[in-house]
Protein backbone atom coordinates (compact mmCIF):
# COMPACT_ATOMS: atom_id res chain seq x y z
CA UNK A 1 0.00 0.00 0.00
CA UNK A 2 1.48 3.38 -0.42
CA UNK A 3 2.70 5.86 2.43
CA UNK A 4 0.62 7.19 5.36
CA UNK A 5 0.83 9.39 7.86
CA UNK A 6 1.76 8.45 11.82
CA UNK A 7 -1.11 10.36 12.69
CA UNK A 8 -4.31 7.13 12.56
CA UNK A 9 -1.34 4.76 13.25
CA UNK A 10 -0.83 6.59 16.88
CA UNK A 11 -4.19 7.32 17.70
CA UNK A 12 -4.97 3.74 17.09
CA UNK A 13 -2.07 2.58 18.95
CA UNK A 14 -3.62 5.01 22.03
CA UNK A 15 -6.82 3.26 21.89
CA UNK A 16 -5.52 0.02 21.37
CA UNK A 17 -3.24 0.09 24.41
CA UNK A 18 -0.37 -0.56 22.51
CA UNK A 19 2.69 1.56 21.10
CA UNK A 20 4.16 1.76 17.49
CA UNK A 21 7.69 0.50 16.48
CA UNK A 22 9.19 3.23 14.76
CA UNK A 23 12.88 1.99 13.34
CA UNK A 24 15.79 4.19 12.31
CA UNK A 25 17.58 2.56 9.08
CA UNK A 26 20.56 3.51 7.07
CA UNK A 27 20.24 1.95 3.65
CA UNK A 28 17.89 0.28 1.61
CA UNK A 29 18.73 -3.25 2.99
CA UNK A 30 17.59 -1.91 6.46
CA UNK A 31 14.34 -0.86 5.11
CA UNK A 32 13.67 -3.73 3.47
CA UNK A 33 14.52 -5.65 6.79
CA UNK A 34 12.00 -3.10 8.66
CA UNK A 35 9.59 -3.66 6.24
CA UNK A 36 9.64 -7.50 6.09
CA UNK A 37 9.35 -7.71 9.95
CA UNK A 38 6.08 -5.79 9.64
CA UNK A 39 4.19 -7.90 6.79
CA UNK A 40 5.41 -11.08 8.91
CA UNK A 41 3.78 -9.66 11.84
CA UNK A 42 0.97 -8.06 10.10
CA UNK A 43 2.24 -4.68 12.15
CA UNK A 44 1.86 -0.92 11.28
CA UNK A 45 5.62 0.19 11.10
CA UNK A 46 7.02 3.94 10.92
CA UNK A 47 11.22 3.78 9.24
CA UNK A 48 12.86 6.72 10.20
CA UNK A 49 15.83 8.90 9.08
CA UNK A 50 18.17 11.27 11.25
CA UNK A 51 19.59 14.61 10.06
CA UNK A 52 22.65 13.03 9.58
CA UNK A 53 21.63 9.57 7.60
CA UNK A 54 19.95 12.20 5.82
CA UNK A 55 23.47 14.23 5.11
CA UNK A 56 24.55 10.40 4.42
CA UNK A 57 21.80 10.01 1.51
CA UNK A 58 19.63 12.58 1.09
CA UNK A 59 15.56 13.26 1.54
CA UNK A 60 14.95 12.14 -1.85
CA UNK A 61 16.66 9.11 -1.73
CA UNK A 62 15.54 7.61 1.46
CA UNK A 63 11.82 9.02 0.26
CA UNK A 64 12.29 7.09 -3.24
CA UNK A 65 13.58 3.74 -1.37
CA UNK A 66 10.95 3.58 1.27
CA UNK A 67 8.20 4.43 -1.12
CA UNK A 68 8.67 2.31 -3.77
CA UNK A 69 9.15 -0.55 -0.87
CA UNK A 70 5.64 0.72 0.95
CA UNK A 71 3.91 0.15 -2.44
CA UNK A 72 5.01 -3.52 -2.21
CA UNK A 73 3.93 -3.91 1.30
CA UNK A 74 0.55 -5.00 2.45
CA UNK A 75 0.50 -2.65 5.90
CA UNK A 76 0.51 0.44 6.98
CA UNK A 77 4.41 2.63 6.42
CA UNK A 78 5.14 5.74 7.65
CA UNK A 79 8.32 7.56 6.62
CA UNK A 80 9.28 10.26 9.32
CA UNK A 81 12.18 12.74 10.22
CA UNK A 82 13.52 11.77 13.31
CA UNK A 83 15.44 14.99 15.52
CA UNK A 84 14.54 17.36 12.64
CA UNK A 85 17.01 19.62 12.88
CA UNK A 86 15.85 22.68 11.28
CA UNK A 87 12.63 24.34 9.92
CA UNK A 88 14.14 24.26 6.24
CA UNK A 89 14.90 20.66 6.75
CA UNK A 90 11.39 19.66 7.80
CA UNK A 91 10.19 21.54 4.48
CA UNK A 92 12.70 19.20 2.23
CA UNK A 93 11.32 16.40 3.80
CA UNK A 94 7.78 16.89 3.24
CA UNK A 95 8.66 18.02 -0.19
CA UNK A 96 10.02 14.82 -1.07
CA UNK A 97 7.64 12.47 0.03
CA UNK A 98 8.02 12.20 4.28
CA UNK A 99 4.77 11.49 5.71
CA UNK A 100 5.85 12.52 9.03
CA UNK A 101 8.01 15.07 10.64
CA UNK A 102 9.62 15.30 14.19
CA UNK A 103 11.10 18.68 15.21
CA UNK A 104 13.67 18.39 18.02
CA UNK A 105 13.94 22.04 19.67
CA UNK A 106 14.74 20.34 23.13
CA UNK A 107 18.00 22.36 23.64
CA UNK A 108 16.52 25.29 23.04
CA UNK A 109 15.13 27.44 25.82
CA UNK A 110 11.47 26.55 26.17
CA UNK A 111 9.99 29.64 24.31
CA UNK A 112 12.05 29.12 21.31
CA UNK A 113 10.89 25.41 21.42
CA UNK A 114 7.74 26.60 20.93
CA UNK A 115 8.25 29.16 18.15
CA UNK A 116 10.36 26.61 15.97
CA UNK A 117 7.89 23.66 17.08
CA UNK A 118 4.64 25.53 16.02
CA UNK A 119 6.33 26.85 13.12
CA UNK A 120 7.23 23.56 11.53
CA UNK A 121 3.65 22.00 13.25
CA UNK A 122 1.96 24.46 11.22
CA UNK A 123 3.59 24.38 8.00
CA UNK A 124 3.27 20.39 7.97
CA UNK A 125 -0.28 20.43 8.96
CA UNK A 126 -1.00 22.72 6.20
CA UNK A 127 -0.58 19.52 4.26
CA UNK A 128 -1.90 17.32 5.68
CA UNK A 129 1.15 15.62 7.77
CA UNK A 130 1.57 15.35 11.36
CA UNK A 131 4.25 16.53 13.55
CA UNK A 132 6.53 15.72 16.21
CA UNK A 133 8.12 17.80 18.56
CA UNK A 134 10.69 17.05 21.86
CA UNK A 135 9.90 18.37 25.51
CA UNK A 136 12.97 17.75 27.91
CA UNK A 137 16.47 16.54 26.88
CA UNK A 138 16.76 12.89 26.70
CA UNK A 139 20.73 11.93 27.23
CA UNK A 140 23.36 10.37 25.61
CA UNK A 141 24.12 10.53 21.76
CA UNK A 142 22.35 9.72 18.45
CA UNK A 143 24.14 10.53 15.51
CA UNK A 144 24.79 14.22 16.11
CA UNK A 145 22.12 14.71 18.49
CA UNK A 146 23.97 14.75 22.36
CA UNK A 147 23.10 16.04 25.78
CA UNK A 148 25.31 16.13 28.31
CA UNK A 149 22.35 15.54 31.37
CA UNK A 150 18.97 14.53 31.51
CA UNK A 151 16.57 16.80 32.14
CA UNK A 152 13.01 15.46 32.33
CA UNK A 153 10.02 16.85 31.12
CA UNK A 154 7.57 18.65 33.23
CA UNK A 155 3.84 17.69 33.55
CA UNK A 156 2.38 21.18 33.40
CA UNK A 157 4.92 22.76 30.66
CA UNK A 158 4.14 20.09 28.64
CA UNK A 159 0.55 20.71 28.66
CA UNK A 160 1.09 24.21 27.61
CA UNK A 161 3.99 23.48 25.37
CA UNK A 162 1.25 20.97 23.13
CA UNK A 163 -1.53 23.56 23.49
CA UNK A 164 0.79 26.34 21.80
CA UNK A 165 2.84 24.42 19.18
CA UNK A 166 -0.24 22.44 18.13
CA UNK A 167 2.02 19.27 17.63
CA UNK A 168 0.61 15.67 16.67
CA UNK A 169 2.83 14.21 19.38
CA UNK A 170 5.27 14.29 22.29
CA UNK A 171 8.77 12.99 22.54
CA UNK A 172 9.33 12.87 26.51
CA UNK A 173 12.47 13.08 28.64
CA UNK A 174 11.79 10.34 31.66
CA UNK A 175 15.23 9.04 31.95
CA UNK A 176 16.32 7.28 28.58
CA UNK A 177 19.30 7.92 26.74
CA UNK A 178 20.40 7.67 23.04
CA UNK A 179 22.78 4.65 22.15
CA UNK A 180 23.70 1.82 24.64
CA UNK A 181 23.57 2.19 28.14
CA UNK A 182 26.38 2.14 30.39
CA UNK A 183 24.50 1.79 33.54
CA UNK A 184 21.11 0.67 34.64
CA UNK A 185 18.27 3.11 33.21
CA UNK A 186 16.16 4.19 35.99
CA UNK A 187 12.60 5.03 34.62
CA UNK A 188 10.51 7.80 36.23
CA UNK A 189 7.29 6.29 34.96
CA UNK A 190 4.89 8.29 37.55
CA UNK A 191 6.30 11.15 35.61
CA UNK A 192 5.20 9.66 32.29
CA UNK A 193 1.87 9.12 33.59
CA UNK A 194 1.17 13.16 34.93
CA UNK A 195 2.94 13.94 31.98
CA UNK A 196 -0.13 11.57 29.95
CA UNK A 197 -3.39 13.27 31.88
CA UNK A 198 -1.86 16.29 31.23
CA UNK A 199 -1.46 16.43 27.47
CA UNK A 200 -4.05 14.98 24.85
CA UNK A 201 -1.50 13.94 21.97
CA UNK A 202 0.18 10.63 21.76
CA UNK A 203 3.64 10.51 23.92
CA UNK A 204 6.73 8.92 22.30
CA UNK A 205 9.60 6.82 23.95
CA UNK A 206 13.13 8.11 22.65
CA UNK A 207 16.18 6.18 23.59
CA UNK A 208 14.80 2.34 23.87
CA UNK A 209 17.58 0.69 22.74
CA UNK A 210 18.97 -1.15 25.47
CA UNK A 211 15.90 -0.97 27.94
CA UNK A 212 14.21 -4.13 29.44
CA UNK A 213 11.12 -5.76 27.92
CA UNK A 214 9.44 -4.86 31.12
CA UNK A 215 10.38 -1.24 30.76
CA UNK A 216 9.01 -0.46 27.30
CA UNK A 217 5.62 -2.28 28.20
CA UNK A 218 5.34 -0.27 31.56
CA UNK A 219 5.86 2.64 29.85
CA UNK A 220 3.08 1.31 27.19
CA UNK A 221 0.58 0.61 29.63
CA UNK A 222 1.53 4.31 31.12
CA UNK A 223 0.77 6.14 27.81
CA UNK A 224 3.12 5.56 25.30
CA UNK A 225 2.26 5.09 21.57
CA UNK A 226 5.22 5.32 19.64
CA UNK A 227 9.08 3.69 20.91
CA UNK A 228 11.98 4.81 18.59
CA UNK A 229 14.75 2.17 18.11
CA UNK A 230 18.13 2.99 16.21
CA UNK A 231 21.70 2.17 17.81
CA UNK A 232 20.35 -1.89 19.04
CA UNK A 233 19.34 -2.35 14.85
CA UNK A 234 22.70 -0.61 14.08
CA UNK A 235 24.50 -2.90 16.20
CA UNK A 236 22.69 -6.48 15.25
CA UNK A 237 23.53 -5.03 11.13
CA UNK A 238 26.84 -4.60 11.70
CA UNK A 239 28.12 -7.72 14.04
CA UNK A 240 25.73 -10.04 11.30
CA UNK A 241 28.21 -8.54 8.53
CA UNK A 242 30.90 -8.82 11.05
CA UNK A 243 30.16 -12.57 11.71
CA UNK A 244 29.26 -13.72 7.91
CA UNK A 245 32.96 -12.20 6.82
CA UNK A 246 34.60 -14.17 9.13
CA UNK A 247 33.04 -17.16 8.32
CA UNK A 248 33.50 -16.78 5.00
CA UNK A 249 36.74 -14.60 4.51
CA UNK A 250 36.42 -14.58 0.64
CA UNK A 251 33.53 -13.23 0.42
CA UNK A 252 33.46 -10.11 -2.23
CA UNK A 253 29.91 -9.89 -3.25
CA UNK A 254 28.51 -7.20 -0.79
CA UNK A 255 24.64 -9.00 -1.34
CA UNK A 256 25.63 -11.60 0.37
CA UNK A 257 26.67 -10.47 3.78
CA UNK A 258 24.00 -7.60 3.26
CA UNK A 259 20.84 -10.56 3.14
CA UNK A 260 22.66 -12.12 6.89
CA UNK A 261 21.98 -8.62 8.17
CA UNK A 262 19.01 -7.77 6.75
CA UNK A 263 17.54 -11.29 8.72
CA UNK A 264 19.08 -10.23 11.81
CA UNK A 265 17.29 -6.85 11.77
CA UNK A 266 14.38 -8.29 10.93
CA UNK A 267 14.64 -10.93 13.62
CA UNK A 268 15.26 -7.88 15.93
CA UNK A 269 12.59 -5.58 14.55
CA UNK A 270 10.26 -8.40 14.98
CA UNK A 271 11.21 -8.81 18.58
CA UNK A 272 10.50 -5.44 19.64
CA UNK A 273 6.87 -5.24 17.45
CA UNK A 274 6.07 -7.79 19.85
CA UNK A 275 7.17 -6.07 22.82
CA UNK A 276 5.55 -2.61 21.87
CA UNK A 277 1.94 -4.80 21.17
CA UNK A 278 1.71 -4.01 17.79
CA UNK A 279 2.04 -7.46 16.07
CA UNK A 280 -1.12 -8.65 14.56
CA UNK A 281 -3.00 -4.97 14.73
CA UNK A 282 -3.09 -4.97 10.82
CA UNK A 283 -5.47 -8.37 10.43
Amino acid sequence: MPFVTSEKMLLDARRGGYAVGAFNAENMEMVKAIIAAAEELRAPVMIQTTSSTIKYGSVETYAAIVSAEAMKASVPVCLHLDHGSSFGLAVRCVMAGYTSVMMDGSKLPFEENIAVSRQVAEMAAAVGIPCEAELGKVGGKEDEVEAVADTNTDPAEAKEFVERTGISSLAVAIGTAHGFYVGTPVLDVERLSEIRKAVDVPLVLHGASGLTDEQVQGCVKRGICKVNFATELRNAYTRAVERYLLDNPNTIDPKAYSKAAMAAVTELVKARMKVCGCDGKME
